[in-house]
């Protein structure tokens, strides 16, 4: 089969933004209320960590069978695949995961060739690149959520949806499926999503006379709290992260900017243009204005929070001079590692941050409770850029189908993530990595809650670059809260000119 035939067709980019995202929103809203089977299982209405926890272990997937109803297993062929792998600082279980897939799929497939390239996450993207422009790309490509916007957008990615390899859209998450349509196209599939969760030291709290098992409930409740730790013990209360041209900045700032009702552009809609700027918006003012609150008139944020990222926050919280911070449920894997370093008086705090340590909800806005929704993506290249122009439809779906199935985007998301496909919310897998993971189900349950980036190529400037130059200008007192915003209002509309 040639490219130009069967799922895997080309398809025009000519729809307007705007009409495309409402299509894109019809079209998920459907798909919601039909659901198949699998999916009407999990109901995301009651998602909780509870409710995650309850659901955890109670189905069976038959991979193998459900992939060789898309792809016979007796199919001859060849797939080449490049994805960040496993690398010699990631825990043992995540390269006995990454060698059980490969066996699998050998197993599953014995007659698919697989040329697999394993490439770090500050390589993959600018090698992607390069092969691309010399027409020597891989079949398959495994991206980062935003990454693959950018090669879409050039017309590098062939249309790929969760019903081209034998599963429903509404398989996964709408937000996760936003992430990868572009212009109403979908060009991806969800493998994993990521959502961050508050981290706070309940002996901090209990210290300072707050509730030490109950965090913050909004953003102005943190600001305040905030503030009575830093009155009271003279400690810094919330790890505010400000570095510019640093990812870490808008993860942990943008969903304070949602949660007040404001957004770089429109991504916080429900159905968003991509063309509406909302940065200079009075909810945009407002969670500006508290982090304002915090570090210059309080000065309850640390004072290295302009040069700061999610790491400089890390040695403080184990020292017990951190109260609040928002990271990811590695995170308490990370303060277990730095604790066993520690000698002396040191080792004893450490170990008691670590007994006191806590993880909930981020905390809500006026408008909403947010979070980054992160992960990854796979993308198929189209034909003419793949290296020697070389094209297995088949391979290439058989490797997609079981790299996204319940079981596997469940086992290959073992240490930090949670599985793209909904129906691995329901493994014995899952079940086993909450058990074994200590705070995955509250970080899990903000997943309702994410917001993704929005779906553009400039996204990664205006995320990396515009956003955390806003907070700098406000921070350092260099411009005015409605100075700062204004000034990234126009860069936003400067940078996305034309549409």
């Amino acid at each position: 089969m040639t490219h130009s035939q069967g799922r895997f067709t080309r398809s025009g980019w000519a729809c307007a933004r705007r009409v495309s995202a409402y299509a894109l929103a019809a079209a998920t809203t459907a798909s919601m209320l039909s659901l198949p089977a699998m999916a009407q299982t999990v109901d995301l209405s009651k998602w909780s960590p509870e409710y995650v926890k309850s659901i955890a272990g109670t189905h069976t997937f038959d991979t193998n069978g459900d992939c060789a109803a898309v792809v016979p297993a007796d199919y001859k062929g060849k797939v080449s695949y490049w994805y960040t792998g496993p690398f010699e600082a990631d825990p043992e279980i995540a390269h006995k995961v990454d060698k059980d897939f490969w066996e699998a799929f050998k197993a599953a497939y014995p007659n698919i060739e697989t040329d697999i390239q394993s490439i770090t996450y500050n390589e993959l993207l600018d090698k992607f690149r390069t092969s691309l422009l010399g027409n020597a790309a891989p079949m398959v490509v495994r991206l980062q959520i935003l990454g693959g916007v950018e090669f879409s957008a050039k017309g590098y990615l062939n249309p790929l949806k969760p019903e081209d390899v034998g599963y429903s859209s509404s398989d996964f998450w709408p937000g996760a499926m936003k992430s990868v349509t572009y212009d109403g196209v979908p060009y991806g599939i969800p493998t994993n999503n990521e959502t961050m969760a508050l981290i706070w030291n309940a002996k901090i709290f209990k210290d300072a006379g707050l509730d030490p098992e109950n965090p913050p409930a909004t953003w102005d409740d943190l600001v305040t709290y905030s503030k009575t730790i830093k009155d009271k013990l003279g400690i810094s209360g919330y790890g505010l992260v400000a570095k510019q041209n640093a990812g870490n900045t808008p993860f942990r700032f943008m969903p304070q900017l949602w949660a007040y009702g404001g957004g770089a552009l429109d991504e916080a809609a429900d159905s968003p243009s991509y063309t509406d700027v909302w940065v200079n918006n009075d909810g945009s003012k407002a969670a500006l204005q508290a982090a304002v609150q915090m570090y210059v008139t309080d000065k309850s944020a640390p004072t290295s929070a302009l040069t700061n990222t999610q790491a400089e926050n890390q040695a403080p919280f184990i020292a017990g001079q951190l109260a609040m911070m928002i990271a990811h449920p590695s995170e308490y894997a990370r303060m277990v590692d730095l604790s066993s370093k520690a000698t002396g008086a040191d080792k004893a705090v450490a170990d008691e941050v670590i007994e006191n340590m806590r993880y909930g909800l981020i905390p809500e806005g006026p408008a909403r409770r947010a979070v980054v929704f992160g992960g990854s993506n796979i993308h198929v290249v189209k034909p003419e850029y793949v290296n020697g122009g070389a094209y297995d439809e088949q391979a290439v779906k058989a490797l997609v189908c079981m790299w996204t199935s319940p079981e596997w985007s469940t086992k290959l998301a073992w240490t930090g993530s949670n599985p793209g496909h909904l129906g691995g919310f329901t493994t014995e897998w899952m079940k086993e990595r909450l058990d074994t993971i200590k705070f995955l189900d509250v970080t899990t349950s903000m997943l309702p809650n994410g917001i993704p980036f929005p779906v553009l190529p400039e996204s990664p400037e205006i995320m990396n670059i515009v956003i955390p130059d806003m907070m700098q200008n406000a921070l350092t007192g260099a411009m005015t809260v409605d100075e700062a915003v204004n000034d990234a209002a126009a860069k936003i509309e400067e940078i996305i000119g034309g549409f």
